[in-house]
């Protein structure tokens, strides 16, 4: 059975949870907790704020538009460059070195802030760069126009249900315009369409100078994958010190950072490659559950000398032009 006791003066109540199932009689329980002006029990910790009805309202609509002006200068082509510095010192503050770019998730990433909208869009800008790895500006400035034309709307005294239902009609409308205005693309065009969207892309990025140069090693990378275009890890990018943007290049197979023998050719035609991700040195081979006991420096020498020419039969056997270790 449970009663409870409440004061009006001081705002507790004192609550009696009585348990009669014991055989020795009844157990009693008492919680005692502050009630809220509301109505409801304070459980929030010592120093922290609650905001309800228009200063919430406010709060929200506050952060979510001052974000969407943050970013809003680097949307398009013409877009500018933010450079973010480190704020030492700072709690909550980024450490670290100056960045200098226009990508809406690097710049949410690297400010610190403390409003709930404002982290709720970092997190949505987060997320499409995640899915999409494009336009997480515009879906920040998208979101802040939305709240903003909300809050004018709050402002006339019209329910904020009201105006969500209202968004989610047009968000109904607009997925049926886009599957409307869709189309599909036969294979002589997708590459010239496939050039278009890269280089809209970089159209704001700081590779907008060379963006012809790069759509063209990007769209190559796409096709070459064909049926597996989806899967972008099988694209390895390999940064080299030195030489300009436009020496960047696109090639088919492997790149290796590995020196050439001396006196080794430096090309070679329809050969055969093998290509170890193990040391083939002798000294550097471990074989696991393997024990050799010697008594003598001259047997130490025949083992190796044993193991070195086991290992050159093996390569022999594969008539190889080229060894990769």
């Amino acid at each position: 059975m449970l009663q409870t006791w409440y004061d009006t003066e001081t705002l507790w109540t004192l609550t009696f949870l009585y348990d009669a199932t014991e055989s020795r009689g009844c157990r009693v329980c008492g919680f005692l907790s502050q009630i809220s002006e509301g109505g409801v029990p304070d459980v929030l910790q010592r120093g922290a704020q609650q905001d309800r009805g228009e200063t919430a309202r406010l709060q929200y609509f506050v952060g979510a538009i001052a974000v969407g002006e943050l970013v809003k200068s680097t949307l398009g082509p013409k877009g500018l460059d933010k450079i973010l510095t480190p704020m030492q010192g700072v709690e909550g503050g980024r450490n670290g070195r100056t960045i200098i770019t226009n990508d809406g998730a690097t710049i949410l990433k690297s400010v610190w802030l403390d409003n709930p909208a404002a982290k709720i869009l970092a997190d949505v800008a987060l997320q499409q760069d995640t899915v999409c790895g494009d336009g997480t500006t515009g879906v920040v400035v998208l979101a802040s126009e939305l709240l903003k034309q909300a809050e004018e709307l709050v402002n006339q005294n019209i329910h904020p249900q009201i105006i969500t239902a209202g968004y989610r009609k047009a968000l109904a409308v607009a997925r049926k315009r886009l599957q409307e205005i869709s189309f599909g693309c036969e294979d002589d065009g997708l590459r010239e369409y496939l050039m278009k969207v890269a280089r809209t892309t970089l159209s704001s990025k700081l590779l907008t100078h060379e963006k012809e140069h790069f759509a063209k090693i990007a769209v190559d990378a796409i096709l070459r994958l064909k049926e597996h275009a989806s899967s972008l890890e099988l694209v390895h990018i390999i940064k080299k010190p030195g030489g300009g943007l436009r020496d960047s290049f696109l090639d088919e197979g492997f790149i290796l950072e590995k020196r050439i023998g001396t006196c080794q050719p430096k090309v070679q035609e329809d050969c055969r490659v093998m290509v170890a991700n193990t040391p083939m040195d002798t000294d550097k081979i471990k074989i696991y559950g393997a024990r050799v006991s010697v008594d003598s420096f001259e047997a130490v020498q025949a083992l190796e000398l044993a193991e070195k020419e086991k290992m050159k039969q093996k390569v022999l056997c594969l008539s190889l032009q080229e060894l990769v270790s």
